[in-house]
């Protein structure tokens, strides 16, 4: 490889929002989309939200002379309405589905159902390995009583951890995708402090766009206007990230978002802005490797969002726990009443109320038990997390003390019989 080597990558990445029969005019976006991406011919196009199958089909057929390679992550019930086009031979694909993701009895929500998932795709580009992911995590809704708090930080960490076991072999990381995190919120630096996964927003030499880099805005006219109340200029939670390994520096040159309406005839392609990023992979000078040497601030960061991510699972732990336990007082109360039903049965009186009171109490067992199993499961996932998380602290707390850099969590995990430090 020439030592004046450079790579230009073109990304496009939007939250589609393709809802069948739910989403406003989604038959008219995704064709507009599908002409835009023609016109533009990136490099790689990333998109979430497309949630039915034939839309993914429609696009894959349409862009196929410009992007041969397509796949559409298949998950969940719905799926997880992940897929890339790539201008570029895809070498291999793989996917991880979050195992913790919201509620099922959330049905009006319906991120359970989805099965929220990360997408890997490889690609070899002029020498270079280059893993793209792309992602979905699970919405806020409510960001004053956010109940999905837990499994969001969750999934960041579930994220990170599958970013860093699956990219050892890589030269390029890019993650792109809707986190439905701001960029000050936990699982957000979570993620970028323990992947090291740089902004292509605040790396950027050349921003145009929303105010902030803002992906969901009061003027696009398909956005709730009550949901951004709190933001007036609109909020920040679809990114592109990115990193180099030893050997390549990597800069965003270019940083673009559409603005409310489509590129080219006014209308939104989405209810979330488009991101389009131009960027650079070069050799990297000896001054411009970065240290490998943490410094005292930033170890201390690290364990600062360490610690704060653990309480955070712990509080999830708990509140599970608590719905379990609930959820076992109901179903004893269902098998109370059944045996009651059976004595007024076999006395043989009371036969229209044990007749009338036999399905209710049949529901409360049946109900009681899926909430109970899902629950259970939940703080097992949540406890799982936590214990990590707990191990990687307690050894970055002696990386500290030593003064020496944090290890990436899989090395310190090969130990699994080391016992974690108290919190």
């Amino acid at each position: 490889m020439k030592p004046n080597f450079s790579l230009r990558l073109r990304l496009f990445n939007l939250n589609f929002w393709g809802i069948p029969y739910l989403s406003k005019h989604r038959a008219d976006r995704i064709k507009r989309l599908g002409d835009f991406l023609n016109v533009e011919s990136f490099d790689l196009v990333l998109l979430e939200e497309v949630w039915s199958e034939q839309d993914f089909q429609y696009l894959r057929q349409k862009l196929s002379p410009t992007y041969p390679a397509a796949h559409y992550f298949r998950s969940g019930v719905i799926g997880s309405g992940l897929c890339v086009f790539s201008k570029h031979p895809i070498q291999e694909l793989t996917q991880h589905v979050y195992s913790l993701n919201g509620y099922p009895y959330m049905i009006h929500h319906g991120d359970w159902f989805c099965g929220k998932a990360v997408g890997l795709l490889v690609l070899h580009l002029s020498g270079l390995v280059l893993n793209t992911y792309v992602t979905h995590l699970h919405a806020e809704y409510n960001r004053q009583k956010d109940i999905y708090l837990a499994h969001r930080v969750a999934q960041a960490w579930e994220l990170a951890q599958f970013i860093h076991h699956t990219s050892k072999n890589a030269d390029v990381v890019l993650l792109c995708g809707d986190l439905n995190m701001h960029p000050e919120d936990l699982g957000c630096c979570l993620l970028k402090e323990w992947t090291g996964l740089r902004d292509a927003y605040l790396e950027t030499r050349d921003f145009k766009g929303c105010e902030e880099g803002n992906t969901m805005v009061p003027q696009n006219c398909y956005v709730t206007q009550q949901e951004l109340e709190p933001f007036p200029f609109g909020i920040r939670i679809d990114y592109v990230l990115y990193k180099t390994i030893s050997g390549f520096y990597m800069s965003c040159k270019t940083l673009e978002t559409t603005t409310g309406h489509d590129p080219h005839r006014g209308t939104p392609l989405s209810d979330h802005e488009a991101l389009m990023a131009t960027l650079y992979v070069r050799h990297s000078a000896p001054q411009q490797n970065p240290s490998p040497i943490h410094r005292p601030a930033e170890r201390s960061l690290l364990i600062s969002v360490l610690r704060e991510a653990w309480t955070e699972l712990g509080l999830g732990m708990a509140q599970a726990r608590w719905w379990a336990t609930f959820s076992g007082y109901v179903i004893g109360l269902g098998l109370l009443l059944l045996a009651l039903l059976c004595i007024l049965a076999a006395g043989g009186g009371a036969w229209e109320a044990a007749i009338l009171l036999w399905t209710p109490s049949v529901g409360l067992v049946l109900g009681g038990g899926a909430v109970y199993l899902f629950h259970m499961q939940e703080a097992k996932g949540l406890y799982r997390a936590q214990a990590e998380l707990q191990h990687v602290l307690g050894r970055a707390r002696e990386a500290q003390d030593l003064g020496l850099e944090p290890q990436p969590a899989p090395l310190l995990g090969q130990q699994e019989g080391d016992r974690a430090e108290e919190q």
